[in-house]
């Protein structure tokens, strides 16, 4: 009996299939649209099996609610009159046998199972199925599509690539596995473009397994990852906000305070470092900008005069140094004696501190008080236009006003120097500066200030 040539070809593709599957069993699927199409065949079985299985749970669960239904019914009827509804010889009977053997019925089609069929099928297709080596490569490869054509996490999401026929969504669940599978490859910067995208779909209210706190987590590891200590500490206060207890974060706040600090502290050194360049280390003689040379150079004219004012010269000053005292609660026995300044025209005072940097060891040692712990300054005159205290590494300006005062610490409560206090005299454009000042040091307030443990505090 010869094979029609129909039947001979129908025979040569399903050996070639077979024989497909024998060999890419286990294979790279990604690698291969081609071989890939065969996965949706597969699926799509599957999804037969799988609603076989639910006509067949429901079609059980409805027998168990028929007869739910009619034991509810008659148990009313029932037990409105016990006795005179078991009179009935029949109804007496019925009972017998319904507890005797049609629960036993009942108890058996509810422990009926009908996954057979289904967990079957899906454990012979399961040897066809994609590995996490698969999903992974598929993962990189939309990762490198969408740098190579510069594609936002929010155009891919959306499905709105160009020249598609069949536009797949994605949801904040296949976002969140991409930016998973990107952290597992210690890839922070797409761990953050997809982390950032179920986030920006839960904020727009899409319903999904994937909660919120779960996404920032990963999504604040990845940004610190790449530097910027100051967007993941704010996400880690969102996220405490969300969750007060949630362990890793509440560590996190403290570790990423403290780098922060430290890391301003390295910018302000930095910065002295650079500024000192240009000061001359004796106090009230700054620098200013030739306009010749456009360089820094010591200034040949007094931007200010300055006198010092003691305490035994006149019970005014007594005053104000108790006043001070009264205000602050630090001692004064140990601070600098009241110093006046007058500015000049155009009077100015370059940035600089007030507090003995670590370089500058003995920059207080012939007073014997230790450091400049804070400052008093008083403006004693207003002043039509210019001549503000800027402070510019926290971006905060006070300006002058007859009778009021300006207080702040130089040295954190541990000792070390706050370099967020470098301050500046901005010139004055108009008008007649005074200022005085006390400076106020270290001796003395051991009991006012007691010392801290953390070098930031």
């Amino acid at each position: 009996m010869t094979l029609s040539v129909s039947l001979r070809m129908a025979l040569c593709w399903f050996l070639l299939s077979f024989l497909f599957h024998s060999l890419y069993a286990h294979s790279d699927f990604f690698t291969s649209i081609g071989q890939m199409t065969d996965l949706l065949y597969t699926e799509k079985d599957l999804v037969t099996s799988l609603k076989e299985y639910i006509r067949q749970e429901e079609n059980r669960l409805e027998q168990v609610k028929e007869w739910a239904d009619k034991l509810d019914s008659l148990t009313i009827t029932a037990t409105q009159d016990p006795e005179g509804f078991l009179g009935h010889p029949v109804n007496a009977f019925k009972l017998m046998k319904r507890l005797n053997s049609e629960w036993a019925d009942l108890e058996s089609l509810v422990l009926k199972d009908t996954t057979n069929g289904f967990i079957s099928n899906l454990t012979v297709q399961r040897q066809f199925f994609p590995t996490d080596e698969d999903q992974t490569g598929a993962a990189k490869a939309l990762l490198r599509l969408q740098d190579t054509y510069q594609l936002s996490a929010n155009t891919i999401s959306n499905g709105d690539l160009p020249g598609v026929v069949h536009k797949s969504r994605m949801t904040v669940a296949d976002c969140f596995e991409l930016g998973k599978i990107a952290y597992s490859e210690a890839d922070y910067y797409h761990t953050e473009l997809w982390m950032a995208q179920a986030l920006t779909q839960l904020d727009e209210g899409e319903e999904s397994t994937i909660d919120k706190v779960s996404v920032m987590d990963y999504l604040n590891y990845a940004i610190y990852q790449q530097g910027e200590l100051e967007r993941a500490l704010e996400l880690t206060k969102r996220m405490l906000k969300l969750d007060p207890n949630h362990q890793r974060a509440n560590g996190n706040l403290k570790y990423f305070e403290f780098q922060l600090e430290k890391q301003r502290k390295a910018e302000a050194e930095k910065k002295e470092q650079e500024d000192k360049k240009r000061e001359k280390k004796v106090l009230d003689k700054p620098t200013v900008h030739d306009p010749i040379t456009g360089k820094l150079t010591t200034a040949h004219y007094r931007v200010s005069k300055i006198a010092w004012l003691f305490g035994y010269e006149h019970s005014t000053i007594e005053k104000i140094n108790q006043r001070i005292e009264d205000i602050t609660g630090l001692e004064m026995d140990t601070a600098e004696e009241l110093q006046v300044a007058n500015y000049g025209v155009g009077g100015q005072y370059e940035p600089h501190f007030d507090f003995g940097r670590k370089d500058e060891p003995d920059a207080f040692k012939e007073l014997g008080t230790g450091n400049r712990i804070a400052t008093w300054l008083f403006y004693m005159s207003d002043v039509s236009a210019g001549g503000a205290t800027v402070f510019p590494d926290v971006g905060a300006a006070v300006w002058p006003k007859k009778g009021t005062a300006v207080f702040w610490y130089n040295l954190f409560a541990s000792g070390e120097g706050d370099y967020s206090t470098r301050h500046a005299a901005c010139p004055v454009l108009v008008g007649n500066k005074w200022v005085s000042n006390k400076w106020i040091h270290e001796r003395g307030q051991e009991f006012r200030r007691p010392c801290e443990m953390s070098e930031n505090e």
